[in-house]
């Protein structure tokens, strides 16, 4: 199962995907969670110590010399196109309550972005993890679709698009959902997030014309005061850790 989790910024989506993740792992599955959003902050929502001290990929130049065979900001230059990536996973992720989690760092948008090695490699890796694991791979993305690329787009199982109860939130979700659309991507699940009251949930699913409407999440002040602290996982309230069961579930059994 591959899911890529977008969404308009502060919408909640590394809290999902974080959140997400363990309930995959505490149910028994092998997680492989990507933080391929440029504000790498996966790390720290999941509760993993030091999270400063953890590298990017992109960041990573030796080993995108050695693999690419050019310097990794090289531009117009011949590199390889399909380097060596299967044994990178185990030597970069970072295990934690039975999560494995990889930091991409910033991935070129559209197809269409810095060709350049770095770039090259991180989408090779990226394909790699999403056709040739056995594992959950769960995707942080930043915003649209555009940087996944048509051919890797086409090996995600579904897009999961993260909503606050905004007309702008809205829309942007449209948005990403057509662009998925467009390259393919049939499944499409929708979370309502940070939601105060019954009507804020019956607004999200009143517009929503783009995906399967999963769950209404509640806005919880526990939520904000560990993203404010930074200092450790994120501690839901129970109706959130319900609410995320009931996802796993229903995504669970489009496969």
């Amino acid at each position: 199962m591959k899911l890529a989790i977008t969404g308009k910024g502060g919408v909640g989506k590394t809290s999902l995907t974080a959140l997400l993740a363990l309930s995959f792992a505490r149910a028994g599955r092998k997680v492989i969670a990507v933080d391929a959003d440029p504000a790498t902050t996966l790390a720290r929502t999941l509760g993993i110590p030091n999270p400063e001290s953890i590298t990017p990929i992109s960041e990573l130049h030796e080993l995108i010399e050695e693999r690419m065979g050019v310097q990794p900001d090289s531009i117009g230059t011949f590199f390889r196109l399909n380097p060596k990536v299967d044994d990178l996973p185990e030597k970069y992720w970072v295990e934690h309550d039975g999560i494995r989690l990889l930091i991409m760092g910033t991935i070129s948008r559209g197809g269409t972005g810095c060709a350049c090695p770095a770039n090259a490699l991180l989408k090779a890796l990226l394909m790699h993890l999403l056709i040739a694991r056995d594992e959950v791979v769960i995707l942080d993305m930043e915003a649209g679709v555009e940087h996944l690329g048509r051919a890797t787009a086409t090996a995600v199982d579904a897009f999961i698009i993260v909503l606050e109860p905004s007309r702008q939130s809205i829309e942007t979700g449209r948005k990403i959902a057509q662009l998925a659309k467009d390259i393919s991507i049939k499944r499409i699940f929708v979370v309502g997030n940070k939601v105060r009251s019954e009507i804020e949930c019956d607004f999200i699913r009143e517009n929503v014309d783009f995906g399967t409407m999963t769950i209404c999440l509640p806005y919880s002040d526990e939520v904000v005061l560990s993203a404010m602290e930074g200092s450790g996982r994120i501690k839901p309230a129970a109706d959130i850790v319900d609410g995320i069961e009931k996802l796993k579930e229903t995504i669970s059994k489009q496969y």
